[in-house]
Parts: C-alpha cells; structure tokens; sequence
C-alpha cells in the first residue's frame, strides 16, 4: 500500500484542512462515503481509472509519485488522421498551452529547428498553407483537392488565435539558426512541383514568409522584456517546447509533424531546463545585438526566400 499512501498524502496536500478527504474522493470518483473510507483507510486498492481520475483532478503527476528517475509517464497529443482530428489538436493544445501561460510570470522556450507555429497564426496565405501542408503529411490517404481549393473551417482559426494569443501574453525565449526556414521553403516548392501550388500562391507565400521574418527582425530591434531571440549555430535545433511557471516545468517533444509528447517530469524537466540555458549561454542574443549582427542573420533569411521565388519562377519560365 506504499504507492497508496504516497497518493492520498499528495491528495490531502492539495485540498483544505477543513475538508473531507472521504466527502472529496466520494464525490469526484462518484462511489459511496463507504467505499471512499475503505481506499482512504487503505482497505481497498484505488483502480487504475481511478487513480488517473484523481491524478487529472487533482493536477498531479504520477510520474514524479511512482516512477523512477529511468521511465516516464507522458501524455501524448491526439493522432491526426483528418481535418477534424486537425481542429480537435489546435483545440486541445490552445487550452493546455493557455492553462500553463496565464500567470504573466511563464516562460516559454522553444528550440526553433523550424519557424515556431504561434507565427502561422495571423490568418494569412501562410496560415492557410500550414494546414494544407500538415493535413497532406499526416493524413493516411493524400489528398487530392489543390491548395487554391483547400477550405477549412472556421473553428480552426478560433483556435489558432488562442494559440496565439497565449503565445503573445508569455514571455518567450526562441533560439534559432539559419535553418529555421528551410523546411517551410521546401513545403512551398514541393507543393508546387506536385502540381497542387499554383506558382501565383506560391510566390504569395514566400513573401508572407519574408513578412514573418521581417516582424520577428522588428521585434527583435525594439527593447522587449517579454520576447527574446538567440542565434546558435553550434548544434541542430529540435522544435523542442517548455513552459516554465512557478508551479512546474512542462516539456512538449516533438514525435511527429505536429505529435508531441507532453510530460511534467520533475528530474526531466529540471534537465531540458539547463539544456535550454546552456543554449542560450552558446548562442548569439539578437535582441542585445547591433544591427549589423542582426541584419546579418535576418539578411541571410531573406535571400533564403529570394533564391527560392528565382528557381520557382525559372522553372515557370522554362514551360514557356
């Protein structure tokens, strides 16, 4: 009954002293004063579903109580298969990611091996495109419909703005390097090489890109406490995020495209934590940088995208 007893004291830590512990586990689990007294006295064994009524209820994790410091227990983001799986994970993960952000003390780290989604989030072409890309990566049967055709609903975009707007109220830590945008180019000319991005739309996003990257150029420029930006170019970036408050530390790992694995891990955390300040320590801060460090980065990234519109525009040319 070791593992029971270090559950229930992590419970009574968590509710009023003038409260009943029995009155409590009766009502959330929804069985008899009696059988809460028999598992708070340790007579009866909590089930699994249970205990994970219980963990979510009470916001505790079981891995910290139960696990050694070699395995994890992890929540993992819904798997996306179609549009409506698609909304149900923007869905989800705005309320998780609001949930953690909402004290204005957070903060968010993220490890930028592509552009941090929070900047797709504004509505645009690029928004757009985004979805297009990730639905036709994840989805097990591709789809057909161009992406000038591509519609989706209007939900989507509510939760993207809550993504964003979450994003935008907690303080930031982003480390990138100079192949941050690469893959968003590579989803810009594979498309079109598929047939499925007209060279018009394709050209739309390269300059909505050139816009995003523009906007963290300014944002970067102007004294900011709550947004900060690093360049490293020491070691390859992983798209790994985490949250810190002044409760926990969540860390989101990516598994797939869009597929992370989300755990609040005490001794994992604590890890990734120091991992992303010595990052930070190796890298270069844009933010405290002079213009001519920052112009080179963000110069670097803008030619990026010209070279790209040339070879799309040179391979129209050449049908011609």
């Amino acid at each position: 009954m070791k593992h029971q007893e270090s559950f229930l004291k992590v419970i009574r830590s968590k509710i009023s002293k003038s409260d009943s512990l029995i009155d409590e586990i009766a009502s959330i689990l929804e069985i008899s004063y009696d059988a809460s007294h028999r598992r708070i006295s340790q007579k009866s064994k909590f089930s699994i579903d249970e205990t994970i009524k219980l963990a979510n209820h009470f916001n505790i994790s079981l891995d910290n109580l139960f696990m050694s410091n070699e395995k994890l227990i992890i929540e993992k983001t819904i798997e996306i298969e179609s549009l409506r799986d698609m909304l149900e994970y923007f869905r989800s993960s705005s309320e998780k990611i609001e949930l953690l952000t909402q004290n204005p003390k957070s903060i968010l780290f993220y490890s930028a091996k592509d552009i941090p989604l929070f900047y797709f989030m504004d509505g645009t072409i690029l928004s757009k495109f985004k979805a297009f890309v990730w639905l036709n990566l994840l989805k097990t049967d591709t789809i057909k419909v161009s992406f000038e055709n591509f519609v989706i609903e209007e939900s989507f975009s509510e939760s993207m703005q809550k993504l964003k707007k979450a994003y935008e109220n907690t303080i930031v830590n982003e480390v990138w390097n100079d192949t941050t945008i690469n893959s968003s180019l590579q989803q810009i000319l594979y498309f079109h090489e598929a047939g499925l991005l007209s060279v018009q739309s394709a050209n739309a996003l390269c300059n909505d890109l050139k816009r995003i990257i523009n906007l963290v150029k300014e944002k970067s420029s102007k004294p900011n406490p709550n947004f900060a930006i690093y360049y490293n170019e020491l070691i390859l970036l992983n798209n790994n995020m985490l949250i810190e408050t002044e409760e926990k530390l969540t860390m989101f790992v990516p598994y797939t495209l869009l597929g992370y694995f989300v755990t609040d891990n005490k001794e994992s955390c604590k890890n990734v934590h120091q991992f992303f300040k010595q990052q930070i320590i190796n890298s270069k801060p844009l933010g405290q940088s002079g213009i001519k460090e920052q112009n080179l980065f963000f110069n670097r990234a803008l030619r990026k995208i010209e070279y790209y519109q040339e070879k799309l525009n040179f391979q129209v040319d050449l049908l011609f």
